[in-house]
């Protein structure tokens, strides 16, 4: 069975890396379905989040990253597929899913969402967090592997 895995990823957390693995060891394959919204301004472009998923799940043999721009059914659709991951850390995670789901499914009757609950050392973990962390210099070893954590510090100095 497939499945996908979609978000915007600005950057990959352990709290994502936790939820692809489990993922990989429940589904033949997951697809990593990077958002790339343009109306949404995002620290690392599409091709830096491709770069950087695809060097923290390397690991994985059954994980393949790809990118998507409009609606989740859509690409659901197109990629033959009907199963979706979602992530939730807490009930506000869960009140906002289950909406989209049920959204989801209204457009497209054949998908349906799972949700995987955090492990409970990332409830608290976002992207957005990390990037205002590193932002003001701060260490993010916990949050990020190496390399997310490299680009971090020199995407805040003005490269990548």
């Amino acid at each position: 069975m497939k499945v996908i895995y979609p978000g915007s990823f600005d950057p990959v957390t352990y709290g994502h890396l936790d939820i692809i693995e489990r993922s990989s060891k429940k589904f033949d394959k997951v697809i990593i379905a990077i958002l790339n919204n343009k109306s949404k301004k995002n620290l690392f472009t599409i091709e830096e989040r491709v770069r950087l998923l695809k060097e923290t799940t390397k690991q994985f043999p059954n994980v393949e990253i790809d990118t998507f721009s409009g609606l989740l059914t859509s690409y659901v659709k197109e990629k033959g597929c009907s199963t979706v991951i979602r992530g939730l850390r807490a009930v506000s995670d869960f009140e906002y899913e289950m909406q989209m789901a049920l959204v989801n499914r209204k457009t497209y009757p054949e998908m349906e969402t799972i949700f995987m609950v955090s492990r409970a050392e990332y409830v608290f973990l976002s992207s957005s967090i990390v990037k205002e962390i590193a932002s003001f210099g701060g260490k993010v070893t916990c949050f990020v592997p190496k390399v997310v954590e490299e680009a971090l510090a020199n995407k805040f100095k003005g490269g990548f």
